[in-house]
Formats: structure tokens, C-alpha cells, sequence
């Protein structure tokens, strides 16, 4: 996760109650963020986009690997050498973060921060890594080298030179305390999205459910296709933007950290879940995963729903999503 950095959009409408949608659209944690809430004035919908923004800030500043003075940070710092103690809020999540690690069978990792970068996504590359330097990339990943202790509170990395990054679910984590902090505090309706991260929860102004355009993954100037979103969340990781091609094979930027080979035959896998930080974690997990093992997982969870779309453009889903029901372009 990055430094924030803020500079905003401000749009308002208003209905015949005298309620109106507040929508505040922002560049934090490096990426697109943005705010919409149901409010009864702009005043009001100011204070609910002010608190979310301070939510992000303040969970950055706890969890961020770019921060030298977060506590993950320190825990990186101390990788080899002791113990951290951290807060309950960051044990809870590398916990979870471990639980679908071996949910995954370690295609989800969030010590693939260890990993040496090998790998460019900015045109610069002319040519593979060799398998040797592929293979030692990823000798210092393992979230089998994260050690919890659950009395203490705190986190040890066995190896120095390990790193947690937790970006692949940090964001969707964050996405989902600013629903819960805005629920309490009164928002009634609204859509958090942070950075494709998509959290929602009571209805859009005119009564009708939030409506979720996901991004042609075969052409990202179009809409792939529109979901209702009720009271859950949607992430969509793709390779569509960033990804190398050797000997005619697609390379993702998105990396098996188990291998330390990118992952490739999908371009876009958009989960569907209650919680936003599982949705995020996942999409990365059955990415790596691939079509066939990766909904296979997906249909043994509950409440989770997936689509895949393989790198000649067919689409795969989960059991659970009736494709004809949706506006697919």
C-alpha cells in the first residue's frame, strides 16, 4: 500500500425526499478512491466523506509496507530478529490473511513482499528471467514462516530479508470499516470503492438497488457487465493492463508466489462476497489458482460467487450466477 495522496471530485444530485447522493472521488493509498452516501444535505454528506477518508488514513498508517512507522513495517524490519507486538486490529488480519493462505494452498500469500522483482510490467523487459533466477526469487516466501502468537499479540517473520505486503487484502479491508464505521454512525446507503475494492450497503436514492459495472477485461473503454450489489461486495483483479508475452504466452503481473512464475490463462476474476477483504483476497488466490481449481473452491464456500474470463475472452462462473440474468457485452 502507498503513500496517500488527495486531490478530489465533489458531485451531488437530489430527490424529491430533499435526500441527495454525495459522491466524493479521490487519488489515496496510490489508486482511484471514492465515496458515494445517501445524505439529507451536503453537509451532512461531507462529515460522512471526511470520516471515511480519515478511516483510510488511519488504517494506512497501521498496516502500510511503505510507511516505515507502521507496525507492519516493523515487523518487516525485525524479520529474522524478534518479535512485534502489534494491535488486536493487525493481528486479526494477518490471521485472516493466514486462514485463506492455506484456504489457497499458498496462492494467496501475504509475505509475497519477500519476493525479489524479477519481473517488469513496464515494457522494459526483452526477455524471461532464467528458472534459476525464478526459483530463488521466492526462496523467502512462505506465510508457513509467519509466527503468531495469539497471547502476546505479535508477529515474527522466522527469516530475515521476509516481508508482508497487505495490499492484496488491505484494501477490501478497509473498504469494509468504512461501511461499518458509516453504519454507525448514522449512512443509511452508500458504496465505498477502494481501488476496484467495492463494498455497498442500502439502496441508491431512487429505491433501487446499487447498480456494479465491471470493466471489459477484452476492452477496458467498455462495461463487461452490470450487477445489482445488495448489502455486499465485488472485486475484480485482472492482468489486462499490466503483463509481459513471451513465445506467444501471456504473463500476468499478478505472481504464484509459490512459484514465482506469473500467472497466466485469465485476464479478469471478479469475486462476489458479503465481506470486501475476502472478495479481495480471493480474486488474487483464484487467480493464481486457474479456472478449473479456482471455481472448484469457489463453489465449496458459501456465500461466495465468482466470474473468470480466460485470456481468449470465454467466460466461466461459479454455480451460483446465472449469466443470462446480466447486461454481458
Amino acid at each position: 500500500m502507498k503513500r496517500y495522496l488527495l486531490f478530489g471530485l465533489v458531485l451531488m444530485t437530489l430527490n424529491s425526499f430533499g435526500q441527495i447522493v454525495y459522491k466524493k472521488k479521490l487519488s489515496m493509498l496510490g489508486s482511484p478512491f471514492e465515496i458515494t452516501v445517501i445524505a439529507k444535505d451536503s453537509a451532512q454528506g461531507i462529515v460522512f466523506a471526511d470520516k471515511a477518508i480519515a478511516e483510510v488514513k488511519r488504517i494506512e498508517n497501521l498496516i502500510s509496507d511503505w510507511i516505515p512507522t507502521t507496525q507492519i513495517s516493523q515487523v518487516n524490519k525485525n524479520a529474522g530478529i524478534k518479535p512485534i507486538k502489534v494491535d488486536d486490529e493487525v493481528f486479526s488480519l494477518v490471521e485472516r490473511a493466514i486462514k485463506i493462505s492455506k484456504l489457497t494452498n499458498g496462492a494467496f500469500d501475504i509475505s509475497y513482499a519477500s519476493m525479489d522483482k524479477i519481473w517488469k510490467f513496464d515494457g522494459s523487459m526483452k526477455e524471461m528471467p532464467t528458472p534459476e533466477a525464478i526459483k530463488k526469487s521466492v526462496e523467502k516466501i512462505g506465510y508457513q514462516k509467519i509466527i503468531l502468537n495469539d497471547a502476546n499479540k505479535t508477529i515474527f517473520l522466522q527469516e530475515e530479508g521476509m516481508k508482508l505486503g497487505l495490499g492484496g487484502i488491505g484494501q477490501g479491508y478497509i473498504a469494509d470499516k468504512i461501511k461499518a464505521l458509516l453504519q454507525k454512525d448514522g449512512c443509511e446507503s452508500g458504496i465505498v470503492n477502494v481501488s476496484g475494492d467495492i463494498n455497498t450497503w442500502g439502496k441508491n436514492i431512487d429505491g433501487k438497488p446499487w447498480n456494479i459495472g465491471i470493466i471489459n477485461p477484452m476492452n477496458k473503454n467498455k462495461v463487461f457487465a452490470t450487477f445489482p450489489l445488495i448489502d455486499s461486495a465485488v472485486e475484480t483483479s485482472g492482468s489486462y493492463e499490466k503483463f509481459v508475452q513471451f513465445n506467444g504466452i501471456r504473463y500476468s503481473h499478478i505472481i504464484d508466489p509459490r512459484t514465482g512464475y506469473p500467472a497466466t490463462g485469465i485476464v479478469s476474476v471478479s469475486v462476489f462476497a458479503k465481506q470486501t477483504e475476502i472478495a479481495d483476497a480471493l480474486a488474487t488466490g483464484i487467480f493464481v489458482l486457474g479456472i478449473d481449481v479456482g471455481l472448484d473452491l469457489v463453489n465449496q464456500l458459501k456465500g461466495i460467487q465468482c466470474i473468470i474470463v480466460d485470456d481468449k475472452g470465454k467466460i466461466h462462473s461459479s454455480k451460483g450466477i446465472d449469466l443470462k440474468k446480466y447486461n454481458l457485452n
